[in-house]
C-alpha cells in the first residue's frame, strides 16, 4: 500500500472512555435516559450526528451536539491516550515514504486539536473530519475527498479502523481495507465485513 487512511478514535488512539462519559453527560444534561456504556461504544465509528438520534435524542440536537463537544474537550487531555506503538508506526510509514492521512467521524477542528495533543500531527499529509463531508461513515465521501483532492489510486489505498462502520466505508469507496482488534469493541463482526487485512498487532500495518 501507498496510501494509507486512519480512523482515529479506537485504531490511532483509545478514547471510548472519553466519548461515553462526554455522551452520557450530554444526555443528562438535557434531562434524556442515560444510555449504557455498551450500547454508546457500539454506536462510535458513526459522528454524533447520526448516533444521538439512534439513542433516543429528539429534540434540540444541535445544542445537544455543542453540549458533547465541550464535554469531550474537557476530558480529552486526561482521557485520550495514543496506543501503544502507534507512534513508532507512523514514524515508519513516513520512512519508506508512504501518504498518511486521518478519516474520522470527529469535527476536522477536534481531529486536528487531537493529533497535535498527541504529538503526531507532523505525520499526516491530510485529515477530513464530519464537517468535509455531505455524507457519514458508512458511506465513502471521506474517503473520496481524498482520492480525488490527490489524485490517489484506490488498489493502493487502505482504510484503517476498528469498527464496522470504518469496513464498510472502504469497501463502499472500493480501497483496500485493514481491521484492527486493538480498539475494535466487536471484533467477530469486523471480521465479518471481510476486511482485505485483519490486524491484531499495531506492528503489521508496516506489512501491508
Amino acid at each position: 500500500m501507498e496510501n494509507y487512511m486512519f480512523d482515529f478514535d479506537g485504531t490511532l488512539a483509545d478514547s471510548g472512555e472519553t466519548a461515553v462519559l462526554a455522551t452520557q453527560a450530554t444526555f443528562k444534561d438535557f434531562g434524556l435516559s442515560l444510555s449504557s456504556s455498551d450500547q454508546i461504544r457500539g454506536y462510535m465509528g458513526i459522528p454524533i450526528e447520526k448516533s444521538f438520534p439512534l439513542m433516543g435524542a429528539r429534540a434540540d440536537l444541535p445544542a445537544m451536539f455543542t453540549s458533547f463537544r465541550e464535554h469531550y474537550q474537557a476530558l480529552e487531555a486526561s482521557q485520550v491516550k495514543l496506543y501503544p506503538e502507534i507512534k513508532e508506526a507512523l514514524a515508519k510509514l513516513k520512512e519508506k515514504d508512504k501518504k498518511i492521512y486521518a478519516v474520522s467521524s470527529k469535527h476536522s477542528e477536534a481531529l486536528r486539536r487531537n493529533l497535535e495533543l498527541l504529538k503526531i500531527a507532523s505525520y499526516f499529509d491530510d485529515l477530513v473530519g464530519s464537517d468535509q463531508v455531505k455524507n457519514y461513515k458508512p458511506a465513502p465521501d471521506g474517503i473520496n475527498v481524498l482520492l480525488e483532492r490527490y489524485g490517489l489510486d484506490p488498489k493502493q489505498t487502505v482504510m484503517i479502523g476498528d469498527a464496522i462502520y470504518d469496513i464498510q466505508m472502504g469497501h463502499a469507496a472500493g480501497v483496500k481495507t485493514a481491521g484492527v482488534y486493538w480498539g475494535a469493541f466487536d471484533w467477530e463482526a469486523v471480521l465479518k465485513q471481510k476486511p482485505t487485512f485483519a490486524l491484531t498487532k499495531v506492528q503489521q500495518l508496516e506489512e501491508i
